[in-house]
């Protein structure tokens, strides 16, 4: 590694003791890879940046432990590709090594939105919705490079990256802004009062759009109407260690993509870091229901 040369040798010391250490072995487990992630500075949101990773090239975790000993941490992932293989792709494993070294964290930003408008909603889920919000975006001149949509307990929140159909540019113009978000709220209101269609132009950097989501759908309150999964099907348990200062959250529940992410995503939204965890799932078969039983550690941050 070259160090810029105003550093002095103490300065690479800290750096080279806090930048986390990627270690993936494909030799200690016969059915998954091992990911191994550890470093003497556990910072907010490390966790999290971590499993964006893992998700986003679509791996699964089948085990994983999570330890924090002080300010040093380690997390161990057990994954497979989405057919359930071990990781034998030389880019994959190299994408997961620099991305996971959060020591240079602009290698898992992505720059694929500068130069767009970020736009968020949120409203009442109902069929059709989609394609009136596009029929307004196109009517307003606006091309819609990508999108991302969430749907929970008859809510919708949704990110969309514009430009200006002609032009290619960002939408900076105020006048139009407000002109396509007053049209975007009249198509967003439901019958449901103050928790009707909300629309924002962002000009803060959405690294990751899922992340956004959880942070839209947690203010919009999606929540409080209730889970549509069967009562039976999951069991969550909160216990409060005061002498210990944490408490112990225990969750089990049917498998199914991301469920990690979101479970700690929902966490560090919450302000609460987890640092010590065990994640099991139980099953072989991708078709089979499994068990997905977590016994998690947390503090609130504040």
């Amino acid at each position: 590694m070259e160090w810029p040369a105003y550093l002095d040798e103490y300065e690479k010391l800290v750096i080279g003791m806090n930048t986390p250490k990627v270690v993936i072995d494909n030799a200690v487990c016969p059915a998954a890879t091992l990911v191994k992630v550890d470093s003497a500075s556990r910072k907010h949101g490390v966790l999290l940046e971590a499993i964006h990773v893992l998700t986003d090239l679509n791996l699964s975790v089948k085990k994983a432990y999570i330890s924090s000993d002080g300010r040093w941490f380690m997390d161990v992932f057990h994954v497979t590709d989405q057919f359930g293989n071990k990781l034998t792709d030389d880019s994959v494993i190299s994408y997961l090594e620099q991305s996971l070294d959060t020591g240079n964290p602009e290698i898992n930003r992505s720059h694929r939105c500068e130069g767009l408008t970020a736009l968020e909603l949120t409203g009442t889920d109902r069929p059709g919705l989609l394609s009136e919000v596009f029929a307004v975006l196109a009517d307003l001149q606006c091309d819609v490079v990508e999108v991302t949509v969430w749907t929970h307990n008859g809510r919708v929140a949704c990110i969309l990256f514009l430009k200006d159909q002609f032009s290619g540019s960002p939408l900076d113009d105020a006048q139009r802004i407000h002109r396509i978000e007053s049209r975007l709220r009249h198509v967003l209101e439901g019958d449901h009062g103050v928790r009707s269609g909300k629309t924002a132009v962002t000009t803060m950097a959405v690294a990751h759009p899922d992340s956004r989501l959880h942070q839209l759908m947690l203010a919009d309150r999606d929540y409080e109407r209730g889970s549509s999964a069967p009562a039976s099907s999951t069991f969550v348990s909160v216990q409060n260690w005061d002498e210990r200062g944490y408490s112990v959250v225990n969750v089990q529940c049917c498998d199914r993509p991301k469920l990690l992410f979101d479970i700690v995503c929902t966490l560090t939204d919450m302000q609460y870091v987890v640092f010590h965890g065990t994640i099991d799932t139980d099953g072989d078969s991708a078709h089979q229901v499994r068990s997905f039983p977590q016994l998690l550690m947390i503090h609130d941050l504040g």
